[in-house]
């Protein structure tokens, strides 16, 4: 099929380009597809410089930018959305009062792609990147030909649609924001995987956990009977609860499903439960144990997630930036504590989380915590770790360069500095990517 031809002079308003580079290489895709395109964003052109750079050479995009205007909302052909925008906002509510289809970009690939493919989704409020990553490499050391799609950094799901042909896998790791566009499409992959379940994004479901699970179930939901979902046991028990008419094969897994002849390279419990997860995923594959096992046994990680950058003067120095939520921070402190000895870098924007678990494993693990300034952080000062007496907490920091340098100043010989927020990325950085970007580059100047 001719991709291009089911673009071609469509009007399509693109919502939300961003610079994390997946929004911009839709555009790039549905521009040179000849469509009729116009791009709206809250950004100004200053923020977007980077990607209207890119953007430049192409004549039939025209730019909403600093807001957005309710007409370009009123007569496309469709809208492609970014995840997080609003649920009740006013200009999708226009498209809707008109009519107007809206996509997110895993949806329309799913829409238009070739039926003969095998989908694989990956979901769940922790792990997802990480069991992704490792199911797009144990199938492609088997030999299949398979791509990447979702919420991957400067990846555009959309612009695969020209590349993927009968027999092809593709794997896809799917937040809450793309499965809801799924959830429209009535559409699941043939292969689901849902890792865990945890509190996160509660400011954007208004405190509501069961429109965030509405959302993530749609990885299962328009499944048949030939098809899989790998439950981590985490979440298993309330998904099978609540969800009592799941057709497909399910297939419950734990970290003790890991052979104990599998030496793994990533760090902590957390990390080999994900590795069950994408061990009993290949399986339904019908990847060989032989190619899993040596996969496996190489995988390394996924950048900015428990990722050793440097090691000075006895000091390990490791990245977890992915970490927006406190139940992943306790995760990396359980795997990388010992006799606490870490500095842990945390902070942020509030997600409306309960943070008193991550207090907990903070005082077991850590010797001390330098924080980055942030709502977040402000709530975590005054309602927990003030009170507690029980950590070294060094004065709030206004820069990522004044915490690495305080963190790494109170750190010895065999301890640990962490960066591992907890927190989401908003109003220091343009997004968690970039405060790992910017955490790697200032610890290669130590």
């Amino acid at each position: 099929m001719d991709y291009r031809n089911i673009f071609k002079g469509k009007k399509i308003t693109v919502m939300g380009l961003g610079l994390l580079g997946g929004a911009l290489n839709d555009t790039i895709f549905l521009a040179e597809c000849g469509t009729d395109l116009t791009v709206t964003d809250l950004k100004s052109s200053t923020e977007l410089k980077p990607s209207l750079e890119k953007l430049g050479a192409y004549s039939n995009i025209k730019y909403t930018l600093d807001g957005h205007k309710i007409e370009d909302f009123q007569s496309a052909d469709m809208i492609l959305q970014p995840g997080n925008v609003p649920i009740d906002s006013i200009y999708l509510a226009e498209a809707r009062k008109n009519n107007i289809p809206i996509f997110v970009s895993e949806s329309l690939f799913v829409k238009y792609v070739n039926p003969e493919a095998t989908l694989v989704g990956v979901t769940g409020t922790r792990g997802k990147s990480t069991v992704t990553q490792l199911i797009y490499e144990i199938i492609k050391a088997s030999g299949r030909k398979v791509f990447l799609g979702g919420n991957v950094k400067n990846v555009s799901t959309l612009s695969l649609l020209d590349k993927v042909d009968a027999g092809d896998l593709v794997v896809m790791e799917l937040d809450s924001w793309a499965l809801h566009g799924m959830g429209d499409i009535k559409k699941s992959p043939y292969l689901a995987v849902f890792t865990t379940f945890f509190p996160d994004h509660l400011n954007y479901y208004k405190n509501d956990m069961d429109l965030y699970l509405e959302d993530k179930a749609n990885i299962f939901k328009y499944q048949t009977e030939k098809n899989f979902i790998v439950l981590g046991s985490q979440c298993a028990e309330l998904i099978k609860n609540k969800y009592k008419d799941i057709k497909s094969k399910i297939i419950i897994t734990n970290s003790s499903d890991v052979p104990k002849d599998f030496k793994l390279q990533v760090l902590g419990e957390h990390n080999k439960y994900n590795v069950a997860c994408a061990i009993h995923a290949t399986r339904a594959l019908d990847v060989s144990e032989e190619t899993i096992k040596e996969v496996v046994e190489n995988f390394k990680g996924v950048p900015g997630r428990l990722e050793l950058i440097k090691e000075i003067n006895g000091v390990r120095i490791y990245n977890d930036t992915t970490s927006t939520t406190p139940e992943a921070t306790v995760a990396g402190l359980k795997a990388l504590g010992e006799n606490k000895n870490i500095v842990l870098i945390a902070g942020g924007a509030e997600k409306g989380l309960d943070m008193s678990g991550f207090v907990e494993a903070v005082e077991k693990n850590c010797k001390s915590v330098v924080l980055l300034s942030g709502s977040g952080t402000d709530k975590l000062v005054s309602d927990f770790l003030e009170r507690s007496g029980k950590i070294k907490i060094a004065p709030v920091c206004q820069s990522l360069q004044e915490a690495v340098q305080k963190a790494f100043s109170l750190a010895n010989a065999g301890d640990v500095v962490l960066l591992s927020p907890a927190f989401a990325s908003f109003g220091m950085f343009k997004n968690e990517f970039d405060r790992g970007d910017q955490f790697n580059k200032l610890v290669s100047g130590l």
